[in-house]
């Protein structure tokens, strides 16, 4: 019996009944394509989700560091909060490590970009490289001065 679930027109059921599918071993039944899709699109998520952190850790970096005057708790608890979704991610998803400078460098412009727009500085303030390494960037008892 061949999937009755429409992925076009009812994705969740189309979601729940493949997956009952693949438990029970009944894989020529399955709309692979778009499983295989789905799985794809799944590795995406999880990178997207890596970079969107880097770049709003490494904006509230770059505002502690050139805002100092301006320090607050709210800025302190992103970057705590988004170091430990980093590190969190980078467990649970070991082989992004193998491409984390190119991600590094995608979120730092879009650092830069978010920090200059938050602060009123201009982007130029900023270094044009990211100035910290990931480490030094994740490590809990860093805080830029």
């Amino acid at each position: 019996m061949k999937a009755t679930a429409d992925y076009d027109q009812d994705f969740f059921a189309w979601a729940i009944e493949s997956a009952e599918l693949i438990r029970q071993g009944r894989f020529a039944d399955l709309d692979v394509q778009h499983v295989a899709e789905e799985i794809e699109d799944m590795g995406r998520s999880i990178k997207r989700a890596l970079l969107h952190r880097l770049t709003v850790l490494l904006a509230h970096l770059l505002k502690w560091r050139y805002q100092p005057a301006l320090r607050t708790r709210s800025w302190r608890y992103t970057i705590i909060e988004q170091r430990d979704a980093i590190i969190d991610l980078l467990e649970e998803n070991p082989s992004l490590k193998h491409g984390i400078d190119e991600i590094v460098a995608k979120a730092y412009p879009r650092a830069v970009r978010d920090a200059a727009d938050e602060t009123e500085l201009k982007a130029t303030t900023f270094p044009a490289q990211c100035p910290w390494p990931l480490e030094q960037a994740l490590e809990a008892e860093y805080w830029p001065e």
